[in-house]
């Protein structure tokens, strides 16, 4: 009997210590579904291959070389990559702890489109119900985004925008053929700056909502395939 191929593994890239322990309570705290085989030592909790949650530091330079150097790395080979973290959203009315799923991510040096946008949202919405859950475009700055500039942001169809994202999927496809994706939490909206009484507030809303999302990265990672080289 031929034996399967390992799964890839799955790199989970964020940027903060405080987003890295909320993934980490997450992924302590992850049930496996009814069904669904015990992962083995390193694997997910839904049979796919290892995940690593990697704290890349803050900024798109960052991002770019923490995600380069792990990639590099034969333990990553053929990774799927996913970003994720806290965002500021652009669209008016949107609040904290609204999710944010890429169709997109785009900086001054590209776009790199995403794959199971549309899986990530379904299995988003199931295991957050009530949640906002926003599609279109993320976009990448090299600074935090404040006052009239979300608005020029806005305009050019992005939704929201973070440090990291685009320039870890940049990094992640540079490196080889693979599923790539981003999934972000609202921290920061138009009419709730950071810089507002209630900030506090709504960081504990976005880090609880981030705390609850790893178990929808491994369903992505146990269903989207590499492409065939």
């Amino acid at each position: 009997m031929a034996t399967r191929p390992a799964p890839p593994p799955l790199l989970v890239a964020c940027a903060l210590g405080i987003e890295h322990f909320a993934l980490r309570l997450g992924e302590r705290g992850a049930r496996r579904p009814r069904g669904a085989p015990r992962p083995g030592a390193g694997a997910d909790q839904w049979g796919g291959g290892p995940v690593t949650v990697l704290r890349t530091g803050m900024g798109p330079r960052a991002a770019e070389r923490s995600v380069t150097r792990a990639l590099a790395g034969p333990e990553l080979a053929g990774a799927a990559v996913l970003a994720t973290g806290f965002c500021a959203g652009l669209a008016p009315g949107m609040h904290p702890g609204d999710l944010v799923v890429a169709e997109e991510t785009r900086d001054a040096r590209g776009t790199v489109a995403c794959v199971g946008a549309e899986l990530l949202v379904k299995e988003l919405t199931r295991a957050l119900p009530g949640r906002t859950v926003h599609t279109g475009p993320l976009t990448g700055s090299d600074h935090v985004v404040r006052g009239p500039e979300r608005s020029d942001l806005r305009a050019t169809g992005a939704i929201a925008v973070d440090m990291e994202s685009a320039a870890t999927l940049l990094s992640a496809v540079a490196a080889g053929v693979r599923p790539v994706a981003a999934v972000r939490v609202v921290v920061d909206a138009p009419e709730h700056e950071l810089v507002r009484i209630g900030t506090v507030r709504g960081g504990i809303s976005a880090f609880r909502v981030l705390r609850s999302v790893l178990p929808t990265f491994f369903e992505w990672h146990r269903n989207v395939l590499l492409p065939r080289r």
